[in-house]
């Protein structure tokens, strides 16, 4: 029995293919890379991956399941028919198990704060208020400090006053800033094309709150305080593991700077009324200008989580709370403290500080995160 030829012009075309097809897999392995040793290394740790989605015809997978998760679901065929459900429940982490802080976007609806009138502020057609707290029902006060302690930890207002530890060094980079939800997002005035990435989310850093620690570098910067900003978006494209992704990235950072003392979380809040609209919170600022308010997270160790320092995180934020409230008396929302670690384990010095909400103007973040570095600054240069 003869078997069927391929004609020329017809291997030809196959040939094209398959060259078209690997040039392809190799401009996306390498699209990251800005070296050719780099780009030689990603197709080195690529190639025994891609031979094997290759061998399973799932070259660009439709979803984040591995290879060998590909091969099992293949085993079944009822697993295989069913791709989509099986990649939505590999992606969601297994109960009683850790992978790390809380994949948390904060959302706070003010029940003790009250509502003052707004002053004049960026015209983005948000409604706008000023959250101050009058009742100390509810919260740990500590000067002029209120704190929402949501853990089952009794604070005490002595210990509270203690000196932070962490002092500045006198080399190598001091402050680290980084933005575990780099995406989160402010509203500008008027259509200025911006393109989201979900809600209240974008990648364009001009109006995400990467924006907001470019000027609080800046900041520390002109202060003489060495500061290194990553800029990186570590929920983006997924939202799910942001804090695993950064906390890697906090812990190669203090292998490679031991001199990092101060580690800054920068996001933003959102904020809502009892029907579920947002609105932006914002505070006049005499002679200065509209900025937004902004509240400090503390994270402690009531997740079951380890996270021996965070007594030492919280008492930093209550001394750059009353040094900034002595300044700019509405700036400051309280002081929340957490369960949830949110990787502030990594350093005594670590906060994690909400600059707005999500329906707060970009120049409104932008003068928030400048006067609190530069309260901050006061606050870790005193001797």
């Amino acid at each position: 029995m003869k078997r069927p030829r391929i004609s020329a012009g017809l291997l030809r075309r196959l040939e094209a293919g398959a060259l078209a097809a690997g040039t392809l897999w190799i401009v996306t392995v390498t699209a990251g890379s800005d070296t050719a040793a780099s780009a030689a290394e990603a197709l080195r740790a690529s190639l025994p991956m891609g031979a094997l989605r290759w061998e399973l015809g799932d070259l660009w997978p439709r979803d984040d399941l591995s290879a060998a998760a590909v091969l099992t679901i293949r085993e079944s065929p009822l697993l295989l028919a069913a791709r989509p459900a099986v990649a939505e429940l590999a992606d969601r982490p297994a109960a009683g198990t850790e992978t790390g802080d809380e994949e948390e976007e904060f959302v706070t609806v003010p029940v003790e704060e009250t509502p003052l009138d707004a002053p004049v502020s960026v015209d983005n057609g948000v409604a706008s208020k000023t959250l101050i707290p009058t009742d100390p029902s509810g919260y740990t006060v500590c000067g002029k400090t209120y704190i929402s302690n949501s853990t089952s930890y009794q604070l005490s207002v002595p210990e509270l006053q203690k000196p932070f530890s962490v002092r500045l060094g006198e080399d190598g980079p001091q402050v680290l800033i980084l933005h575990t939800h780099g995406s989160e997002s402010y509203t500008p005035a008027g259509d200025n094309g911006v393109v989201w990435s979900g809600d209240h989310r974008t990648t364009d850093t001009r109006y995400n709150v990467v924006r907001v620690g470019d000027e609080m570098a800046e900041v520390f910067g002109q202060a003489g305080i060495s500061v290194l900003h990553d800029r990186t978006l570590y929920d983006y494209p997924s939202y799910t593991g942001a804090y695993d992704r950064s906390l890697a990235a906090i812990q190669k950072y203090l292998k490679q700077y031991p001199s990092i003392r101060f580690i800054l979380d920068i996001h933003r809040d959102a904020i809502e009324d009892g029907q579920g609209n947002q609105y932006k919170v914002v505070s006049a600022i005499d002679g200065v200008g509209t900025a937004a308010q902004l509240s400090i997270v503390v994270g402690s160790d009531g997740s079951g989580l380890t996270h021996p320092n965070w007594m030492e995180n919280l008492r930093l934020a209550v001394a750059i709370q009353e040094n900034t409230l002595d300044q700019y008396p509405t700036l400051m929302r309280p002081v929340l403290l957490r369960n949830s670690r949110y990787n502030q384990h990594a350093t005594p010095g670590s906060l994690l500080v909400e600059v707005g909400s999500a329906g707060n103007s970009p120049e409104e973040a932008v003068l928030a995160g400048r006067l609190f570095a530069e309260r901050m600054t006061e606050v870790i240069s005193a001797p």
